[in-house]
């Protein structure tokens, strides 16, 4: 093993003392000698990137501990004392139910106010929005929001805000990036003590009233007014998959007029461990099956649930055959977007110049239902900060009421300028209420999905990911997307309409590694390398008269694009 992986493990045997949980995991390492996880817990530093940093907790600098959350404060501390005077410096921090959380939003709050930062802490665990919130109600100049999402449970993460209540910019994580290589993990940080620094108000508990304030927000958003009729006595199912969801949601919910909810009690209270959901993502059949049941016996004909950190939401609804059905995340999002065009007309609150936002990831035949009702789509590239600076444009621009909805296929939506990030809490009020607009019109949501499809056509978007491992397979990836560069006349038997290279920089938006292509018969093909994995992901989306039409013309493209793989 490499010397200097042999001496960062021993000076953390020497100098990692302040959390117990460490010193007996790196013990245990010495004892056994294992070889290679000695090596991958010390081979780099957790990388911090625009999604700040995301890693399996433990022992070693490629880890989640107190100790890389530490050093990141500090450089996030340093860069915001550079770039903000005294009275604009604070952070606001917020965690989820993930294994140690609390732990290192201690920590985080710790290092902010020993670098003369005021940290404000939820006193609770919160969702991400609350914390997006929370960083412009407070006038803040940053936010942190210590969660892994919907990864299992041996991760945990540490995510960066700016004063605007997005993720970070690329840009502004560089700087931070810089800062933190420059830190000694043991020597290099300012630390004090919490509980000391709290006594003192430099270390402050977020007031009730800003979640409050929050939950008031959401319930701005309904898109229902008294004369609208409304079955709210529907039997709901809802799940918080052991994560931040609960209480929020709820009283969301409860203030809105919904009562007849019935929460899985197995994944009712927060539990890091995620027991009965080991892979807590509701995008997945096996997060959802515990809640299915539920649903089954209590003749629910919804269920909802949010992932650990409530930003996203998935739903089951009961098909044509009375089973009950997982949407998708583009599904979900549809059904929601015309909802919302539809009541926004009905009641004459459609504002001038309506735009969505999506991703270019995210199905196509949302811009058609859009267009349809006279509104502008924007297409940006994954992730939902770029959404969040698209609102903050039209707010720059005085026009933050245009924005009326935003989402992406990865179960993420947002349908108010309140926050900059997607929203569960938000997501699952219009969902219960349009919900219950439709079942008292004796119509239920997979009936309406249909209509979409009678009118639209039907579509169907899949997503299939190419593992490329190791350097020669990140050289073949890249070779690849070259390829796709290339004059293509056609993709699976359809012409090559329109081709998007984002590489370019278009729209204003960062140059990134993405292709589009635009097929004939409103189908499309994107390919993008993950920004997290050795992976090449293949979005298809396929206009058909049927479910089997789209089938088979999905294999066709399918097949075509892999020439190219």
């Amino acid at each position: 093993m490499e010397q200097k992986i042999l001496s960062s493990f021993s000076r953390w045997r020497e100098r990692a003392t302040a959390d117990p949980d460490l010193g007996r995991e790196l013990s245990a390492l010495a004892e056994s000698n294992d070889e290679k996880q000695i090596y991958d817990a010390f081979y780099r530093d957790l990388e911090f990137g625009t999604a700040g940093l995301r890693g399996v907790i433990g022992a070693g600098t490629n880890r989640m501990n107190i100790y890389t959350v530490a050093r990141t404060s500090q450089g996030l501390a340093e860069y915001v004392k550079e770039h903000y005077p005294k009275e604009r410096r604070s952070i606001a921090v917020s965690y989820d139910s993930r294994i140690k959380s609390d732990v290192f939003a201690r920590v985080a709050c710790a290092v902010f106010a020993a670098n003369g930062i005021t940290a404000w802490l939820y006193p609770q665990l919160m969702p991400t929005p609350c914390l997006s919130y929370a960083v412009r109600s407070l006038g803040c100049a940053a936010g942190v929001m210590v969660t892994a999402s919907h990864n299992p449970s041996k991760y945990n993460g540490y995510k960066v805000y700016g004063e605007d209540g997005c993720q970070m910019t690329e840009a502004a994580a560089g700087e931070v990036l810089l800062r933190i290589g420059r830190i000694d993990l043991f020597d290099g940080v300012k630390q004090g003590d919490f509980d000391a620094l709290l006594a003192e108000g430099k270390i402050r508990y977020i007031p009730e009233q800003v979640y409050t304030d929050f939950i008031g927000e959401v319930k701005a958003q309904s898109m229902l007014t008294p004369a609208d009729r409304a079955d709210k006595d529907v039997s709901i199912v809802y799940s918080p998959l052991c994560g931040t969801g609960l209480r929020p949601v709820l009283r969301a919910l409860s203030e809105s007029g919904f009562t007849n909810i019935t929460v899985v009690k197995e994944q009712e209270a927060p539990d890091g461990n995620f027991p009965t959901c080991p892979y807590p993502n509701p995008e997945i059949r096996e997060a959802m099956e515990l809640g299915v049941r539920y649903a089954e016996e209590k003749k629910a004909d919804l269920l909802l649930a949010t992932d650990p950190d409530c930003d996203r939401v998935g739903i089951a609804v009961r098909d044509g055959a009375g089973e009950m059905t997982l949407l998708t995340g583009n599904e979900t999002g549809m059904l929601l977007l015309d909802y919302i065009c539809s009541r926004r007309i009905a009641n004459h609150r459609m504002p001038e110049g309506a735009t969505i936002v999506k991703t270019v990831v995210t199905i196509d035949m949302a811009d058609r239902i859009a267009e349809h009702y006279g509104v502008r789509t924007v297409n940006v590239l994954t992730g939902f900060k770029y959404i969040g600076e698209q609102i903050a444009k039209l707010e720059a621009e005085g026009r933050a009421d245009a924005y009326i909805f935003g989402f992406e296929e990865s179960y993420g939506y947002l349908s108010g300028s309140y926050v900059r990030d997607k929203d569960a809490v938000n997501a699952s009020l219009l969902i219960c209420e349009m919900f219950a607009f439709y079942k008292a019109q004796g119509i239920g949501l997979w009936e309406k999905l249909q209509s979409l499809y009678a009118e639209y056509g039907y579509t169907k978007n899949t997503c299939t990911s190419y593992a490329f491992e190791g350097a020669e397979g990140f050289g073949r990836m890249k070779a690849i997307m070259q390829s796709l560069r290339a004059d293509i006349p056609s993709l699976g038997g359809r012409a090559v309409e329109k081709k998007e290279d984002f590489g370019k920089g278009l729209y204003g938006l960062p140059k990134s590694d993405v292709i589009k292509f635009f097929l004939a018969g409103h189908c499309s093909l994107v390919a993008r390398p993950s920004g997290t994995e050795p992976k090449l992901k293949i979005y298809i989306s396929v206009n058909a008269e049927s479910r089997e039409a789209a089938d088979a013309e999905t294999a066709k493209l399918k097949a075509d694009i892999e020439r190219f793989l």
